[in-house]
């Protein structure tokens, strides 16, 4: 799905996750009634259990217990051990299936990319939004530096005029795009060997016969050819007609052929090279256990010498017990997108006090509620606005994330360069007087005074479909149902699990739903045309795809849209952003809730750390200190 991903937002299946025995004493905790005594003995019981898995550079536990955690925002240590200065230990809540640069979505990619990101640096990172080199390429393809050319070819079209590659008498000329990759002549493997072109045409090729994920899909999907110019240089030739300012994007991440060649291509992405695979970044893989992932150095890598002898991940429960790591002096750095609202208290203290350095980043991620358009009820944009007054949306924040995250009034989020300013859209403040006057205006009465408005005599109750087993999501839809019964409106939650949820046949591609309430991930390109568009509405005639589950089909704003994904003058593409979004503010198919938030803990002996919405934690290491 191209430009913002549809995923499951939150933790992956059970599966994919390899949590230890710690999980049980967390979940024990909320049971005890004696809790600062028993919260104080859980901790002290955790720092045992992350000595016993021999954290790589851990250091002795404090001699004062007390020095180590305690139960209230009141009570924080005032000098927590200093870690010895031997490697960077680093904490994450999820563990990766395989460690390989292609990744099944784009929660995948959070998962995986702070380690993969160090076996295999991408080509053109997202950092903020935007692309920046990591030497892997000499250089960003661009028309000024001649590496992107156009040429005008010959093509044939179908009766309705779309190009077909299928021999007709109608016969137009379209721009067709070439992009030229030159890679680093001195990259080389971690077992010594040369990354060539070939590796990134071998890449392409794989990509061809077995899934790579949703982002190579789309890569796919652009591309007419990829091809080898010589020994560090490859060609992309784009389809016909395709322009897109994120041209530049259609390389492969090089992948070992004198080690692949030979696996059987359906074996690969379940191979022990995808759980241990030779990369060319800084890093190489050491080790790989149930105590964690040991990297050493790259012996090879032609770059600055990394910072660390060794680099070991460890994979903790929840926020509590990588915050009680780190106190411990146990791990340096710990990032993560799950943290509950009671710990906002203990964070926001420890950062206070100084025993933390603690750093808020709103993500990507980014919460919406949509309508479903073919609802009568919702044809009517009196409606529409008076839920969009009447959610406490800041409520939501205040209680989730303790205001860290900022209100969200368009699908592109704030710190993405195509975001409108504030005040050229139109603003759903929570307002409920306005939400009641609104529905009075629609003709939704309280008649008979039970509480309940209603529409031609039948009571209004909305369904609102999410998913099942998000903490998140069951705050949001208790607050949303809290608020709607002060307007009058009743409201019914229906959960899914998230296969069912995003299944193609399932009832948001089948729009078989009311309200939905679910996430989307921003991405440097913030696209838009499979979100936005008339032809992004899932329907039997487009076999059910597209992302549009609103049904928002508006003249002035698809054309906004469509030019905005495929013009190459900038100006021209911000202007098409800028209308667009103005009209889905003021038309309101979508309310968008508030971008989800990234929490990054660390030692406070410990520098150099620059968190970023869009790239993984590990992307600056080498500025990364100890004092």
């Amino acid at each position: 799905m191209e430009g913002q991903c549809c995923i499951p937002a939150f933790a992956l299946p059970e599966a994919k996750r390899r949590v230890d025995h710690t999980t049980a004493y967390v979940l024990s905790i909320t049971f005890m009634n004696d809790y600062r005594t028993l919260q104080y003995l859980f901790l002290m019981s955790l720092l045992c259990i992350l000595v016993a898995c021999e954290i790589e550079g851990g250091v002795p536990p404090p001699a004062t217990p007390g020095a180590m955690t305690q139960s209230s925002p009141e009570s924080v240590p005032l000098s927590p051990t200093p870690p010895r200065p031997m490697g960077f230990r680093i904490g994450l809540m999820d563990e990766p299936v395989d460690l390989l640069p292609y990744h099944e979505d784009a929660g995948d990619r959070r998962i995986t990319a702070p380690i993969s990101e160090l076996l295999f640096p991408d080509p053109l990172l997202a950092l903020s939004y935007s692309y920046t080199t990591t030497g892997v390429l000499e250089r960003v393809p661009s028309f000024e530096n001649g590496d992107v050319e156009r040429a005008l070819v010959d093509v044939y079209l179908d009766a309705a005029g779309v190009i077909t590659t299928t021999v007709t008498e109608v016969i137009s000329q379209v721009q067709q795009l070439s992009v030229t990759y030159r890679w680093n002549p001195d990259l080389y493997w971690s077992d010594g060997v040369p990354v060539t072109a070939e590796d990134s045409l071998f890449a392409y090729e794989l990509a061809q016969q077995v899934a790579l994920g949703e982002d190579a899909a789309s890569r796919l999907a652009l591309l007419e050819s990829y091809e080898v110019v010589d020994a560090h240089t490859t060609r992309a030739v784009l389809k016909p007609d395709f322009t897109n300012p994120f041209h530049f994007v259609t390389f492969w991440t090089p992948l070992p052929r004198h080690l692949l060649a030979d696996l059987p291509v359906d074996q690969i992405m379940q191979s022990d090279f995808a759980e241990q695979p030779v990369g060319y970044g800084p890093y190489m893989i050491e080790r790989r256990d149930r105590d964690g992932i040991r990297l050493r150095p790259n012996p090879h890598y032609a770059g600055a010498p990394p910072p660390a002898d060794t680099l070991t991940f460890v994979f903790l429960p929840g926020m509590d017990a990588l915050r009680a790591a780190i106190l411990s002096g146990n791990i340096d750095v710990a990032v993560a997108e799950r943290t509950t609202a009671e710990q906002f208290a203990f964070l926001d203290r420890d950062r206070e006090l100084g025993v933390l350095n603690i750093a808020y980043t709103p993500g990507p991620v980014w919460e919406h509620l949509d309508f479903n358009l073919d609802v009568p009820l919702f044809q009517d944009i009196r409606v529409r606005q008076a839920i969009a007054h009447g959610i406490n949306r800041q409520a939501m924040i205040d209680t989730l994330f303790a205001g860290h995250v900022p209100l969200l009034d368009s699908w592109i989020v704030p710190e993405q360069p195509e975001a409108a300013p504030a005040d050229k859209l139109t603003h759903y403040a929570y307002d409920p007087d306005e939400a009641r006057r609104l529905l009075d205006e629609a003709g939704l009465v309280d008649s008979d005074e039970d509480g309940i408005r209603e529409r031609d005599g039948e009571p209004i109750t909305l369904e609102v479909l999410t998913t099942e087993g998000s903490t998140l999501r069951t705050e949001i839809a208790q607050q949303f149902t809290a608020d709607m019964a002060a307007l009058g409106i009743q409201v019914n939650i229906r959960t899914l699990s998230i296969q069912d949820l995003y299944d193609p046949e399932g009832p948001l591609f089948r729009r078989e739903f009311e309200l939905a309430q679910f996430a989307w991930i921003a991405n440097p390109d913030p696209g838009g045309l499979a979100l936005w568009s008339c032809m992004a509405v899932p329907s039997a005639m487009n076999n059910w795809t597209g992302n549009n589950f609103a049904g928002w089909c508006f003249r002035e704003a698809d054309q906004a849209i469509r030019t905005a994904n495929t013009s190459l003058d900038p100006a021209e593409r911000q202007a098409a952003y800028l209308r667009q979004q103005q009209l889905f503010t003021q038309e309101l198919p979508v309310i968008p809730l508030f971008q989800r938030l990234i929490v990054t803990l660390s030692h406070p002996t410990f520098q150099g750390l620059a968190p970023d919405p869009t790239a993984p934690i590990t992307w600056n290491i080498h500025n990364w200190s100890r004092s």
